[in-house]
């Protein structure tokens, strides 16, 4: 007797569509109690031949591992991002060369009046252009993409607490990024964002305020520290100079010398100071440019740090 091929029926069985597709896979059939078998893109009864499921579930990761080189690309787009207004859901139109004469004009009357209808309101149009700002900020100081989704989502807040009105919109821009630094403890000074914002310091000051105040953000002093790197780097000092320097500046914060006092000024100092002791050829004014304080603030806290290390030395 030959074996006849398995026909799913409709009668005295149940149908497919009863049966949950989103679940794994069933411990046994509902029609006969048979044990249910998995081919790969279906599970079927390996008794009776009852579909259980016609699409296998996957549950892997939605993206692709770029540490391992065996994992398939995934069929999703771009992950969410809070650096767009959007959130990126929006689609794009994109271009191509082949396009011609007509078709090229009317997809160009497509892109354009599909840009238009991404932004419906002013609150959308004033995101755009602050999360521009807010991204070539980041992108000019080589911060990472933490800072620039933390800085958008201050701007989101000081948007919902009516902050904006009256301000500059790229003033909130560059100090919604050194807020995001000083939460994320990123040692930038509010000079350098000035220098590349196109907001002036007294704009950027004024939303700076008015975000600490209004939103109650946790910015605590700034370890001098966290300059040391960054500075010893663009002066090319050798490593054993930031190793010293880093005990000044914990000898400074044990003894309360530094405070009150700009943090990338006493880190510049520690440097110059450890850069005299072994006799490294750096200059007061060199050391207070790169932290961009004036020589007069460098040298206050080089003789204050002096008169605690010379006994010692002695």
């Amino acid at each position: 007797m030959s074996d006849a091929p398995v026909i799913k029926t409709e009668s005295k069985r149940k149908s497919t569509a009863d049966i949950s597709l989103t679940t794994d896979t069933p411990v046994s059939c509902p029609e006969c109690g048979g044990h249910p078998e998995n081919t790969g893109e279906e599970t079927i009864c390996g008794d009776c031949g009852l579909v259980l499921s016609e699409y296998r579930i996957d549950h892997g990761p939605e993206w692709r591992s770029f540490a391992d080189d065996t994992t398939n690309p995934k069929r999703t787009g771009a992950p969410l991002t809070r650096s767009r207004h959007d959130r990126g859901l929006s689609t794009e139109i994109g271009r191509s060369i082949r396009l011609t004469g007509r078709k090229r004009r009317q997809f160009a009357r497509l892109r354009r009046q599909h840009n238009r209808a991404r932004i419906s309101t002013k609150r959308e149009r004033n995101q755009v252009y602050a999360f521009t700002e807010i991204r070539r900020l980041t992108g000019a100081l080589s911060l990472p993409k933490q800072i620039r989704d933390d800085a958008c989502s201050l701007f989101r807040s000081a948007q919902s607490e009516d902050l904006l009105r009256g301000r500059s919109l790229e003033g909130f821009a560059a100090a919604c990024v050194y807020a995001a630094c000083r939460v994320a403890g990123v040692a930038r000074t509010i000079e350098e964002i000035t220098d590349i914002a196109k907001a002036t310091s007294a704009e950027q000051r004024a939303a700076y305020t008015a975000l600490n105040r209004e939103l109650g953000l946790p910015i605590g002093p700034i370890d001098p520290a966290q300059y040391l790197p960054r500075f010893a780097s663009e002066l090319e000092l050798p490593s054993d100079i930031e190793r010293r320097a880093c005990e000044y500046i914990s000898m400074i914060t044990a003894q309360g010398i530094g405070a009150g006092r700009n943090p990338s000024g006493v880190a510049a100092a520690c440097l110059y100071t450890a850069a005299r002791d072994i006799g490294f050829e750096l200059t007061q004014q060199t050391a207070a440019d790169i932290a961009d304080v004036t020589p007069v603030t460098l040298r206050a806290t080089y003789h204050d740090l002096r008169e605690v290390t010379l006994p010692a030395t002695e």
